[in-house]
């Protein structure tokens, strides 16, 4: 059956989610809104102690459950030091140049309240530095956080209540265009999270059936590397993970249509799962392109080093300028929900999956065949080119 998903409630959710500040180490928040989205949807949400949410949508059957994972957490900065002038050296938490932070609007979390800031470079005055403002390199040592509060020493500052390992939020300063396209940081992992909603909205109300229970995953600690690692159980056979994919020079994700992943950092996805999820696009009319990330990782990744014997697959929409100041289209996030409710809903093909340990019997055969790929006309029967 085809799910239609509901692109004003996706984009609402995105918005919602964008307005809640959650870098990794200050998730609870939230971990509350999303809990309760869960439980409006139908679902009941579980958390581990630190707050990583399992909600399972039952199915015909339990064994061989099927999970779709997203992460709440983005990335963020942590007051490294506090300076001789009041400001805050800064570290930043998760990869990111900080290239991206210079000029950020922030948020300080310290143990007397928030404060406001901006992330400037440590010689920002073209009045005073001149020509340094353009030659200072680029990187965290060369950034400080200027905080509009009343301060001009380190001992103001700690006066202040603010002290080293503080966690700082960078706005994500979102815009939402007409035509579809939409800026913002932490893109990257919010819009997978809305993604997963919308999804589970869809299903709902289509009440849809699944051959299998689904469990919806939303970690909290993907940007540190963390992720799916812990939150798994033995029930589960198959994950999909849903990510970014990084639309740039050399790559061919795109910011349309869904991007699937063939391989990131840590080797391939599963061939099958993966061949399932171009299966479905075609069948379903998913506009898709596949792409292999070099420098990548996700909650597959996390998941699969922790030790689970799970499928992984990845469900990517095209991000520009990722882990920066990020640009997508509400085009790839409709078609990633599409597939999302397509697989949740599709037919379990590997039933030896449902135990985790079984014989050989029904495993899994990958092609090996010699392709069909007969000579050209001209070359004839003897393999030179008739001319």
């Amino acid at each position: 059956m085809s799910i239609e998903i509901d692109e004003a409630y996706l984009k609402r959710q995105l918005e919602a989610l964008l307005r809640i500040a959650s870098p990794t180490g200050y998730t609870d928040e939230i971990v509350h809104y999303c809990s309760r989205e869960l439980e409006r949807l139908g679902l009941k949400p579980e958390l581990t102690r630190r707050g990583a949410i399992r909600a399972v949508r039952q199915g015909s059957r339990r064994h061989g459950a099927r999970a779709m994972v997203t992460h709440l957490d983005t990335l963020g900065a942590q007051v490294k030091s506090v300076k001789d002038n009041g400001r805050l050296e800064v570290i930043p938490i998760g990869h990111w140049s900080a290239r991206f932070a210079e000029g950020a609007r922030v948020t300080v979390f310290s143990s007397a309240g928030s404060f406001r800031g901006t992330i400037l470079p440590i010689k920002a005055s073209g009045h005073t530095f001149n020509d340094e403002v353009d030659t200072l390199p680029v990187g965290w040592r060369y950034v400080e956080l200027r905080i509009d509060a009343v301060t001009t020493s380190r001992q103001e500052t700690l006066a202040l209540g603010i002290d080293v390992g503080d966690v700082i939020a960078i706005d994500p300063a979102p815009e939402f265009l007409e035509n579809g396209f939409i800026n913002s940081r932490h893109l990257d992992d919010k819009a997978g999270v809305a993604i997963a909603l919308a999804a589970i909205e869809a299903l709902e109300r289509a009440a849809a059936t699944t051959p299998v229970d689904t469990y919806w995953l939303f970690t909290i600690a993907e940007e540190v590397g963390v992720g799916a690692s812990s939150i798994l159980t033995g029930d589960i056979a198959s994950m999909l993970t849903i990510d970014n994919g990084t639309s740039a020079p050399g790559q061919n994700s795109a910011e349309f249509g869904v991007t699937i992943a063939m391989a990131d950092q840590s080797g391939p996805f599963d061939y099958h799962l993966t061949k399932k999820l171009v299966d479905l696009c075609q069948s379903e009319g998913i506009p898709y392109q596949k792409d292999v990330f070099r420098y990548y990782r996700s909650d597959s990744a996390s998941a699969i080093e922790a030790g689970h014997d799970v499928r992984t697959a990845l469900a990517t929409f095209g991000i520009d300028a990722s882990h920066g100041y990020e640009r997508i289209h509400m085009h790839a996030l409709v078609s990633v929900a599409r597939l999302v409710a397509a697989f949740a809903v599709s037919r379990v093909e590997i039933k030896r999956d449902a135990r985790e340990i079984s014989g050989v019997e029904g495993f899994t055969h990958q092609p090996t065949e010699e392709a069909d790929n007969p000579l050209p006309p001209e070359f004839g029967s003897t393999g030179s080119r008739n001319t």
